[in-house]
């Protein structure tokens, strides 16, 4: 593996995500040579997907709104509790615009993982943050996000654990799936709030909220009249059924529990269940062909999450032959990183036939990281990831704006030294 000679090693708090220090290490060996590595715990995984950046001293910080009219559509949280979402109006030329971001936080497979969800903010109202900072795609600053910054700005909060597709209950364990009637509850709402006036409108999401966001796309194009423009955004969404390192299918087996137990199959889109199962409809790769509605794919070539869940999780990795490289990649094996390149291989060849389309977007980066659009330091900022000297601000921007075709994909690792690179502890 190749080494950076270290000339600056400078290391500064940057952010606390929720609770949790995140340190920032910027290497470089050169001018034109410089990677950034986040370091975080381990345990906090699921936490990438939660709120991208810390409370900064000018960060906008937006208040927490709950759907009064959920609880008579039986659209709660896992605990029964109401949904809710954060919004911050838009203004000037972006008044009638409306970006909606669908929250992302993993998801619960089984009754005992939905109990413990239940307790937290992400399957509970009564636990979520009463505001929450609005960065990265999100901000209300021109300089950090150029094209939406103006815009009428909604994060609609993820209490679920199905991205927002489940419609069931477990009345022994007083558990109440109801992500498809949360999403179409907010969407009342909002409706309801001047969103049916949009002349423009973005759906997206990071994460469990990529997925989302793929599975609702057309079913937001739906809401508004032709004359809108509506598209889609998922970052980090393109979970991939792919083989483990022991020669399973651990995520594949995860996501079943997770349709089998909150009845998600009659929400996915019936393009796919049509000639697919179920489960195999959840994973986006058989979903993106399908969607009629312009959507941009946002992903990093390594996923951090799938590395280290989906690809090399413990449960697949007994004898501990990945612990060191799913942590950190400076110390995978020249065979490891094979395996990683083979995983890069499936996800550009699982996305041949919806690259096809000139009206769909495409960023892929070849970073270890998980979840770009929402973080300021990785969606537009002096030294965002870039592809061709296009940071992902732009890149969304100018497919949106139609301004350009954006089919950008990186080489493979190591070439693109403007990573922000996750390293946990």
């Amino acid at each position: 593996m190749p080494q950076l000679g270290l000339e600056v090693l400078i290391m500064k708090v940057l952010l606390v995500w929720l609770g949790i220090v995140v340190v920032v290490v910027v290497v470089s060996s050169k001018a034109s040579e410089a990677v950034e590595h986040h370091y975080v715990n381990a345990s906090d995984l699921n936490l990438l997907e939660a709120h991208e950046a810390g409370r900064g001293a000018y960060t906008l910080m937006v208040g927490l709104t709950l759907i009064q009219t959920a609880a008579a559509q039986g659209a709660v949280c896992l605990d029964g509790s109401l949904p809710g979402y954060h919004l911050h109006r838009g203004y000037g030329s972006g008044a009638n615009s409306w970006i909606v971001n669908l929250e992302g936080g993993g998801w619960c497979n089984d009754v005992r993982t939905c109990i413990y969800r239940k307790k937290t903010r992400r399957g509970s109202s009564a636990f979520m943050e009463k505001e929450i900072p609005f960065t990265g795609i999100l901000s209300n600053k021109a300089e950090q996000n150029p094209d939406f910054f103006n815009w009428n700005r909604v994060k609609i909060r993820y209490c679920d654990g199905a991205s927002f597709a489940g419609d069931s209950e477990h009345k022994a364990a007083r558990l109440q799936f109801r992500g498809q009637r949360i999403w179409m509850a907010a969407m009342e709402d909002l409706m309801s709030k001047g969103m049916r006036f949009a002349r423009q409108a973005l759906l997206s999401g990071c994460s469990a909220g990529g997925l989302a966001t793929i599975i609702h796309c057309d079913e937001f194009r739906g809401l508004f009249p032709r004359s809108t423009k509506v598209k889609c955004l998922s970052d980090a969404g393109l979970f991939l059924d792919a083989t483990d390192v022991s020669g399973g299918h651990t995520l594949r087996d995860f996501f079943s529990g997770v349709v089998g137990l909150q009845g998600v199959q009659k929400n996915l889109p019936r393009t796919c269940t049509n000639h697919l199962d179920p489960t195999s409809c959840f994973f986006p790769q058989n979903l993106i062909a399908g969607i009629r509605t312009p959507l941009f794919i946002l992903n990093t070539a390594y996923d951090s999450w799938q590395i280290q869940s989906s690809l090399a999780p413990t449960t697949a990795d007994p004898g501990g032959n990945w612990h060191d490289c799913r942590k950190n990649y400076y110390r995978c094996s020249g065979s490891q990183i094979q395996f990683l390149q083979g995983f890069r291989n499936e996800m550009l060849n699982s996305m041949k036939g919806f690259s096809r389309s000139n009206q769909n977007g495409m960023f892929i980066n070849s970073c270890f990281a998980h979840c770009q659009s929402e973080r300021q330091d990785t969606w537009f900022a002096d030294n965002s990831p870039v592809i061709r000297e296009k940071a992902i601000a732009l890149a969304v921007g100018d497919w949106f704006f139609n301004r350009a075709v954006v089919k950008d994909i990186d080489c493979a690792y190591p070439c693109d030294n403007t990573c922000h690179n996750l390293i946990f502890r």
